[in-house]
């Protein structure tokens, strides 16, 4: 039992960290263009031929 008191503060800090990254992920731009990497390998590079 006094392992929960442990684990459940633990467990709010990871849910936190967690959060934490989804926001700055989110306000950093890395959401906004989904598809463009995917089809910037299917465009021909000229360069080197």
């Amino acid at each position: 039992m006094e392992i929960l008191y442990f684990l459940i503060p633990m467990s709010m800090v990871l849910v936190a960290l967690i959060v934490w990254a989804l926001i700055w992920a989110i306000q950093s731009g890395q959401f906004d263009d989904l598809e463009g990497p995917a089809y910037q390998i299917l465009l021909e590079d000229d360069e080197g031929d």
